[in-house]
């Protein structure tokens, strides 16, 4: 079994989604497939293949998320290193070709959101990024191009 490793924000966040899930969308969709199976020919009766379609989604999301928070480890705050860039480092770094500065949060696949400036480890640029130190350049084999960042902090989340 692999784990899937997350902050105990992100074991939370997906612990929410699936009780809402559970107990809150399942029981509307199950209603409405009910609904539907009163209108009688169930051969003819578009509403409730919609319905039982959108159970099935439902379901399957349910297992899915069921199956990510059992293979779920809670990251140790307390054990991450800020000598190295790793999973849950806070990385601030200067692009050296246009001297931009970028503040990224390394996470897991499960809780990258690049508008929250979450990005996943697995990806191209938190490839590049894991094991790197302060001052270190890292370069990066983008579909673009190579991009060239200049480590110049890595802290924890606050």
């Amino acid at each position: 079994m692999e784990f899937v490793y997350l902050s105990a924000e992100g074991l939370e966040k997906l612990k929410k989604e699936l009780h809402e899930l559970k107990y809150v969308t399942r029981p509307k969709v199950t209603e409405k497939v009910s609904t539907a199976r009163d209108h009688g020919d169930l051969k003819e009766n578009a509403e409730y293949h919609a319905a039982r379609e959108e159970l099935s989604m439902v379901e399957t999301k349910v297992q899915i998320l069921q199956d990510r928070v059992a293979r779920a480890r809670i990251i140790d705050e307390s054990e991450i290193s800020l000598e190295e860039i790793s999973i849950l480092n806070v990385v601030k770094m200067k692009d050296t070709k246009t001297s931009k500065e970028l503040t990224y949060t390394l996470v897991s696949d499960e809780e990258a959101n690049f508008k929250e400036g979450k990005i996943s480890v697995a990806s191209p640029v938190g490839k590049g990024l894991i094991g790197k130190k302060v001052g270190d350049v890292a370069e990066i084999k983008v579909p673009a191009g190579i991009l060239k960042y200049e480590i110049l902090s890595i802290g924890l989340p606050e």
